[in-house]
């Protein structure tokens, strides 16, 4: 059965022998976990590393299209939906933005334990991973060798070529949020100086809290006293910090015989910093590819030009928002009241957010893979 516990001092001992696996998935967040739900039933060894344990460490304000949860069976997970954006600007206080489908916040940990149900027979051990040589990758816990690795880990890039990225240097947005417990109707975005010149700051409700925060395009900005700015003048409390680094620039989804997925692949959207639905989107294009694998329908390299010939045909996407996000970022006073003004009539707002939709559409969830088959439990087995 799969190790879930996250191991720590002595117990967290070295693998010995037997660690090694057909598909090695580094990473266990949403990029780590659609790809190995795409392989269940697959008949192979699938084995997931983590530095935490599944759910264990939540490093965004959780959203996401409401049909892109029900479509990967993940609606359990769902606390609040909502079908506009409200936007506040200096000089316009409320900006109500129509959208053509509705966003839902989700439970981090629920959400993560819903797709780990859904991989199968896949096994999960915690580990940091640290470099890979060849087809062999090291962590604090030994090494594991697989003929198929997927770099999930994040914006890192660790088991790519040359050096990692290192903030403030690499193409790298920052954002901080807080989660005080309180409760709010609306999906709420500041473009205002007084929190980040280059950049928002959001207030997420999720039932019982309001996930709080600010994000800025330029790596070198402060983002902790914008942050508690914003949560002061919204009534709230800076309770629970949590803070990341997020990639504005789509890389290669494949190098030196490694596929790569979700923000290790820049798979993040410029201007509005949005991963999870690209993390599901790639990663079940990935879990596509790596399943002819292990069914003999293809060889890995035919994987490895599938899949990074897929990315890469979305790479002018990510580079149009990411001019956009460039063009705006030091948009403020009357224009960018115009542009505020602009999109809260319905027939713009429904253009353009279904287009931006388009970029990673729920669709491509459906059909699901086929079910993994039950676990016999020990009575069954006798």
């Amino acid at each position: 059965m799969p190790v879930r516990a996250t191991k720590r001092g002595a117990a967290r001992v070295p693998f010995g022998t037997g660690a090694d696996a057909d598909v090695l998935i580094c990473g266990a967040s949403f990029a780590g976990l659609t790809v190995a739900r795409e392989l269940r039933s697959a008949g192979a060894r699938v084995l997931i590393l983590d530095r935490y344990e599944i759910g264990e460490r939540q490093t965004s304000a959780c959203a996401a299209p409401t049909e892109w949860l029900r479509n990967l069976g993940l609606e359990d997970s769902i606390r609040q939906t909502f079908d506009s954006l409200l936007v506040h600007t200096p000089l316009v206080e409320k900006a109500r933005w129509q959208l053509p489908f509705s966003f839902s916040t989700f439970d981090y940990r629920q959400l993560c334990e819903l797709l780990w149900d859904q991989t199968g027979d896949a096994e999960f051990e915690t580990a940091k991973v640290s470099t890979r040589t060849g087809q062999t990758v090291s962590t604090d816990r030994g090494d594991v060798s697989a003929p198929l690795i997927v770099d999930a880990l994040g914006w890192r890039r660790v088991l790519g070529v040359g050096d990692n990225f290192q903030p403030p240097d690499g193409p790298l947005s920052r954002g901080l949020e807080v989660h005080p417990h309180g409760t709010g109707t609306d999906l709420e975005l500041w473009i205002d100086p007084r929190y980040v010149d280059a950049g928002y700051g959001w207030a997420f409700p999720a039932r019982d809290e309001v996930r709080i925060g600010v994000g800025s395009f330029d790596p070198h900005d402060p983002v902790k006293q914008p942050t508690l700015r914003l949560v002061e003048d919204s009534g709230q409390t800076p309770d629970g910090y949590q803070g990341n680094w997020i990639p504005h620039r789509i890389r290669p989804a494949v190098e030196d015989g490694v596929f790569f997925a979700g923000d290790s692949a820049g798979h993040c959207l410029p201007l509005t910093a949005e991963g999870i639905r690209t993390a599901f989107y790639f990663g079940i294009a990935l879990g596509r590819e790596l399943r002819a694998v292990l069914e003999g329908r293809q060889d890995k390299a035919a994987a490895l030009r599938r899949y990074g010939a897929f990315s890469a045909s979305h790479k002018w996407k990510f580079e149009a928002m990411y001019a956009a996000q460039q063009s705006i970022r030091h948009l403020h006073g009357r224009p960018l009241d115009k542009v505020t003004g602009f999109f809260t009539r319905p027939r713009v707002s429904n253009w353009a957010f279904q287009h931006y939709l388009e970029i990673a559409p729920p669709s491509f969830a459906v059909p699901a893979p086929a079910a993994a088959p039950v676990r016999a439990t020990v009575e069954q087995a006798a």
